[in-house]
């Protein structure tokens, strides 16, 4: 589930410490590693890459910024749970056997839950697969049909979204695999968790392999060596903190 990058528009939660312009950086850095993790993970399970995108007339963006191999699919509504629905939707009528929207801003996410979850959802009879990330929302959501009761009456962008899937998949009696917590890179905590596992050796999760983030880490890595950034968030987080 993606959005083109547009300084002022994408990842203003990480304004500051970030400026507009490094924010929608960060966001391509995302998605280009996040296409990566997808190719990762279909060389070890039966995965096939796309993003459901917007606005609609950002589709040469991502044509440019992704590897061809993935797809795109145009999914814009008003309310959010419909473009998640409406990917899953769409995704389950080109033919595939399930469905998986994932989000686009956890570009650490490890490659094991992607192949994890493609194991789990070959597996026969209907079931969801959900990975709760650490704000109360979740990172992943996998389906063999299209339950649309399952992005209804959602509480959505607050810490409730994951607690009240799992209360419409019981309501629908269907079956739920939870992966491990992961977490969202949307704040300036998030953004710190980051520096630390990119470039301090540690992780979000001992018992989990993060993903590798070539863009990413590039990225950041380029942004703490010419500009203020690690003042920025040292400050940032500093005040966030008190």
């Amino acid at each position: 589930m993606a959005k083109a990058s547009a300084p002022g528009s994408t990842k203003t939660r990480l304004v500051p410490p970030l400026s507009f312009e490094e924010a929608g950086q960060f966001n391509t850095a995302f998605l280009r590693d996040i296409a990566d993790n997808i190719h990762a993970a279909a060389a070890q399970a039966s995965i096939a890459g796309h993003m459901a995108f917007g606005p609609p007339q950002a589709k040469r963006f991502f044509q440019e910024n992704l590897p061809g191999e993935i797809g795109l699919i145009e999914a814009w509504y008003p309310d959010f749970g419909d473009c998640l629905f409406c990917a899953i939707a769409q995704l389950l009528e080109r033919g595939h056997h399930s469905a998986v929207v994932l989000n686009s801003d956890s570009p650490t996410l490890p490659t094991s839950l992607l192949v994890e979850t493609a194991d789990v959802l070959a597996r026969p009879g209907d079931r969801a697969v959900l990975g709760p990330a650490n704000d109360g929302g979740y990172y992943l959501l996998g389906l063999k049909a299209a339950h649309r009761g399952l992005f209804q009456d959602i509480a959505w962008s607050t810490e409730h979204v994951a607690r009240q899937t799992l209360e419409r998949a019981a309501e629908l009696g269907l079956a739920v695999h939870v992966l491990p917590e992961w977490y969202d890179v949307d704040d300036v905590a998030a953004l710190k968790m980051l520096q630390a596992e990119l470039f301090e050796g540690r992780s979000f999760a001992a018992h989990l392999r993060p993903g590798e983030p070539r863009h990413t880490r590039a990225l950041m890595q380029s942004l703490l060596a010419s500009t203020d950034l690690r003042e920025r968030l040292d400050f940032t987080f500093g005040r966030a903190a008190e």
